[in-house]
């Protein structure tokens, strides 16, 4: 299987998480895939910007970023193409952005060398538009990405610091090692001198 191959290969599974498409209608949307890469360092998408695509990650890491008015950055995302990924990590977009056809309110910046697959915002309301799987699709992953943001949300509001450093250790153990530590710190909401008082405490839970 050619590298090309291999990434759309990888878009399709990610899709029959969702819906069945048949040969022709899957050769549709791949029609409208293309490649795209970036370099470690890479701003993908600038806050204020609109997002006008949608982009599968197939290889690499990025995190998406709020910048406050005094400068500092947040981490909002972690972006990475694993078994564990859930969809909205999958995906180098913001959402509201995409949607509504607003201005982000993001950055999103590849942490290494990323390989994505992107389809223009244009496409995609033609495929939902034409395609009565293709609608369905586009709502599945909506209410998906929903219930993750909203159960996210929850959690970091009433999951004191050392419970969302346990969450984090046991659904995405791997980003310890890969991720800078302060963006770890960042997405946890804790110092970066926090974050290592709790990597020395922690003891993984025995299922």
């Amino acid at each position: 299987m050619s590298r090309g191959e291999v990434e759309f290969e990888k878009y399709r599974e990610f899709v029959s998480r969702y819906i069945a498409f048949n040969t022709i209608e899957w050769h549709l949307f791949k029609s409208k895939l293309y490649l795209r890469e970036f370099s470690k360092g890479d701003i993908i998408l600038h806050q204020g910007d609109v997002c006008g695509e949608l982009l599968f990650i197939t290889e690499g890491l990025a995190r998406g970023y709020i910048i406050n008015e005094d400068g500092k950055d947040f981490t909002w995302s972690i972006f990475f193409n694993e078994p564990d990924a859930h969809m909205t990590n999958l995906f180098l977009v913001e959402y509201d952005s995409f949607l509504r056809q607003t201005p982000s309110s993001i950055h999103i910046e590849a942490l290494e060398r990323c390989v994505a697959l992107g389809v223009s915002y244009d496409d995609v309301q033609s495929f939902y538009k034409h395609l009565k799987k293709g609608e369905r699709f586009g709502r599945l992953m909506a209410e998906d990405a929903y219930l993750y943001t909203h159960q996210f949300i929850i959690r970091r509001q009433t999951r004191n610091a050392a419970q969302r450093f346990a969450d984090f250790m046991e659904t995405t153990p791997h980003l310890l090692d890969k991720v800078p530590q302060y963006h770890i710190a960042s997405f946890l909401g804790i110092t970066p001198q926090h974050l290592s008082r709790l990597k020395k405490e922690y003891k993984p839970s025995i299922r």
